[in-house]
């Protein structure tokens, strides 16, 4: 099963939720990220962030929804309610949930206010990514109505 985490601009959020996932992911499954627009580089905090926190981010990049490699069975929107955000919708025949988190990538304020920003958005996805591992995926991926139903329930869990 391949998952995509898909924001606007494959920097922050995505990414962070592409390398916890692939970091826990049991075999058979696998994540990616992309955007609608992506900005080209991964913001460097996000790296730095995952670095710290023991995750691999060699291969990472920031890039489009079209440049994918493979068609995912799963995407998982991450944009956040900051800022009138506008979520991309991706097309195509998957399953879909929203787990939303607001982009640390706009926070302003001191450096330690802004670290703070980027480890609540790595938290909160990495709880989510934590919670879906646990479900049992073996059954729920030939059920897509009761895999949405836990997606969507998942998809607003705060740690």
């Amino acid at each position: 099963m391949n998952v995509l985490f898909l924001c606007t601009g494959n920097s922050c959020r995505s990414i962070l939720g592409e390398a916890t996932f692939n970091h826990l992911a049991p075999a058979g499954w696998h994540a990616l990220s992309a955007g609608s627009k992506p900005t080209g580089q991964v913001h460097p905090r996000s790296l730095a962030l995952l670095e710290r926190e023991g995750i691999s981010t060699a291969g990472y990049y920031s890039k489009s929804w079209n440049d994918l490699p493979v068609t995912p069975d799963i995407v998982l929107s991450v944009c956040g309610n900051a800022a009138n955000e506008t979520c991309p919708a991706y097309l195509g025949p998957v399953l879909r949930s929203h787990w939303g988190v607001d982009d640390p990538a706009h926070i302003t304020g001191t450096e330690q206010e802004i670290d703070a920003a980027f480890m609540t958005a790595y938290r909160i996805l990495r709880h989510r990514i934590e919670t879906f591992l646990t479900l049992p995926l073996d059954e729920l991926q030939h059920n897509p109505a009761q895999l949405k139903a836990e997606l969507d329930r998942i998809g607003v869990l705060l740690p």
